[in-house]
């Protein structure tokens, strides 16, 4: 049932539009993950090449334009403190959860499991209501 309703939105408004609001919606559901994300990482101080390749590793893109002004907001609200070392011949800025970044990472990871039990259980019964 569901196929349908979605057929008759695609050609009432056309493919273009519906790949739109879909990529729209992505985007938005993407940009909390990847807070979550970059937190996650930060336990240890990383640079952010390094930041990129383990988040890459774990299957999550970031693109460099997204990485640093991400950081730079959770620098400014103080969840991430950052130092420079100079001690090699790059420079490199490392960024690690303050304190408070540590609480309110797990904060935020318990409300993501939380979130993610409830969506599995309400997409779980989804299934169950198409086979009935």
């Amino acid at each position: 049932m569901k196929s349908i309703t979605v057929s008759h939105t695609v050609s009432k408004r056309g493919e273009g539009w519906m790949s739109s609001l879909l990529e729209s919606f992505m985007t938005e559901l993407r940009r909390g993950t990847l807070t979550l994300a970059v937190l996650s990482q930060l336990s240890t101080p990383q640079y952010g090449y390094s930041l990129v390749q383990r988040l890459e590793e774990a299957g999550v893109a970031i693109e460099q334009s997204t990485l640093y002004p991400l950081l730079r907001r959770l620098e400014k609200q103080g969840l991430v403190t950052s130092s420079w070392d100079t001690t090699e011949s790059r420079p490199r800025k490392y960024y690690v959860l303050s304190d408070y970044g540590m609480e309110v990472y797990q904060e935020l990871k318990q409300e993501w499991h939380k979130m993610t039990l409830e969506l599995t259980t309400l997409l779980k019964g989804e299934d169950n209501h198409e086979a009935d």
